[in-house]
């Protein structure tokens, strides 16, 4: 899984600044084309402690806004979703994610030695 954000940083910068507050969330979004309707999730952002998660997924709100509405049945209804997701700040996923990394590193420390 790609995490906007991180580009550049280790895992235990990445450790360091979950433990200061950051959260790894991603945004769902809706797409509908007359009788179709796509709901998606974003790529994970990484959101430092102290900024703004809504502000972060606006254009995945604005995206939903303008293409998710027009595909009955299930346009209407994944557009509220995908907002109320969005606008509560994302789907948090850095549990889920600090806990891969946890069972990842004690393997490849494993894996390097001789």
């Amino acid at each position: 899984m790609k995490i906007q954000g991180i580009e550049g940083m280790s895992s235990d910068q990445l450790r360091f600044e979950l433990q200061r507050g950051a959260k790894l969330v991603c945004y769902h979004y809706c797409v509908s084309i007359v009788v179709m309707t796509f709901r998606r999730s974003s790529d994970a952002y990484s959101i430092p402690a102290g900024e703004n998660a809504v502000a972060k997924g606006l254009p995945w709100t604005l995206l939903t806004l303008v293409l998710g509405w027009w595909g009955i049945p299930w346009g209407p209804i994944f557009t509220v979703q995908s907002l109320v997701v969005n606008f509560k700040g994302g789907k948090d996923l850095t549990a889920d994610l600090s806990a891969a990394m946890s069972r990842a590193m004690p393997a490849l420390a494993v894996a390097a030695k001789p």
